[in-house]
């Protein structure tokens, strides 16, 4: 049987105050034509189809249509929740969607009772069971340990513990006549960052090791890491990545998403890695800006990164975004900045009207206009924002 593997949509993701929703809207169209084209008999979305846990009108629509378009290719469709998602709205959402032949996840749940799902692949006729892990924050993961392995929860057992526990579980109804599926998100101990993850649930606290992924699975499809990779593991573990450069720090990476096969009694394989091309390219440029104004048409329809080669002064800001409409973000190589307040020449500008900054991006910016970055801090506060909007998940 033949089925795709993608994640991390980020749907509604703002970058620097522009919305990318369009964007999205055709990356997400792409996909929809690569399952079309591949005759996929399954979707696995593996988390994180938002950017917010309270994604806005429009991003909700598109993530719908986008479900129901893949649905009508005639593959089977399911998504579990990252930790940009909110799971619980995933789950109330769970009867609705499930009406219309789509798999919602949006907490553990036992096998019997939605953690584990079952069909047969159009294809071949071959029985398919996919094990269902969306994402879980530390405190939750113990309710969910002890919700799914029946065990009193351990909360020193440590998070990698936890993991392995629930994937035990819901991994036991494994045969050797089926096609055995895994979908989840978490952050895998050797994976790598693709440069524009939540750093609050990506530090080692939330790691998970290789030996969690169950020997009897033919294929682990992971979401979380915006970079596509393949992991050591006692079965096939992939990340997909993101399908668009989400951040200046994933410009480098190459969007794809997987088109796997697999069979009964033989490990999957990854038959196309798909580059998805909508989504704008992100680059960072260097240099003086008459240097860059005659550079303006290599850049083509880039977003840009614009750092000078040159003192600050007054309307320089302005003059760059009039030579470079599409330079997002403005700063001055350090070895040119002023010894005292040297980034207050590269503050951003107010974003467009009816565009919001997200909370993260917000403190990131006044950070930076204090000369206060560090990482630590935007961990933490992303770690204190995460409890408050996941709270009543």
């Amino acid at each position: 049987m033949r089925f795709l593997h993608t994640s991390d949509w980020h749907v509604g993701k703002v970058l620097k105050g522009h919305s990318r929703l369009d964007e999205q809207r055709a990356v997400l169209r792409e996909i929809v034509q690569v399952a079309r084209d591949h005759r996929v008999d399954a979707v696995l979305v593996a988390g994180d189809l938002y950017e917010s846990s309270a994604p806005t009108a429009e991003a909700q629509q598109l993530v719908v249509q986008v479900l129901l378009a893949l649905r009508r290719t005639g593959a089977e469709v399911i998504a579990i929740a990252g930790n940009h998602d909110h799971a619980a709205t995933f789950d109330a959402y769970r009867p609705l969607m499930a009406s219309t032949g789509i798999t919602l996840a949006g907490g553990a749940r036992v096998a019997a009772d939605g953690g584990v799902v079952r069909f047969t692949a159009r294809s071949t006729g071959e029985p398919v069971v996919v094990a269902l892990l969306p994402f879980l924050s530390q405190r939750h993961a113990v309710r969910a340990a002890h919700l799914v392995t029946k065990t009193p929860g351990e909360a020193a057992a440590g998070y990698g513990r936890l993991v392995r526990d629930l994937l035990a579980a819901l991994t036991t109804g494994f045969r050797d006549d089926t096609v055995n599926l895994v979908t989840a998100h978490l952050m895998a101990a050797r994976g790598k960052l693709g440069g524009g993850e939540r750093s609050a649930q990506s530090i080692v606290e939330y790691w998970v090791p290789e030996d969690a992924f169950p020997p009897d699975a033919h294929y682990v499809a992971l979401g979380h890491l915006h970079r596509r990779q393949s992991l050591p593991a006692p079965c096939p573990v992939h990340y997909c990545g993101s399908p668009i450069a989400l951040d200046f720090g994933e410009q480098d990476n190459s969007p794809v998403v997987l088109v796997v096969e697999a069979e009964v009694g033989a490990p999957a394989r990854v038959v196309a890695e798909v580059p998805i091309r909508s989504g704008r390219r992100l680059r960072t440029v260097h240099g003086a800006l008459d240097e860059l104004a005659r550079r303006a048409e290599e850049f083509g329809d880039d977003y840009l990164r614009v750092v000078l080669c040159e003192p600050a002064c007054a309307g320089l800001q302005q003059d760059v975004r009039r030579l470079l409409p599409n330079a997002l973000e403005v700063r001055i190589d350090p070895a040119f900045a002023p010894s005292a307040d040297p980034v207050r020449a590269a503050r951003p500008s107010p974003p467009p009207a009816g565009v919001e900054r997200g909370p993260a991006e917000l403190l990131h910016e006044y950070c930076v206009t204090r000369e206060l970055v560090d990482e630590r801090v935007e961990a933490l506060f992303a770690r204190l924002h995460d409890q408050v909007t996941m709270g009543n998940a």
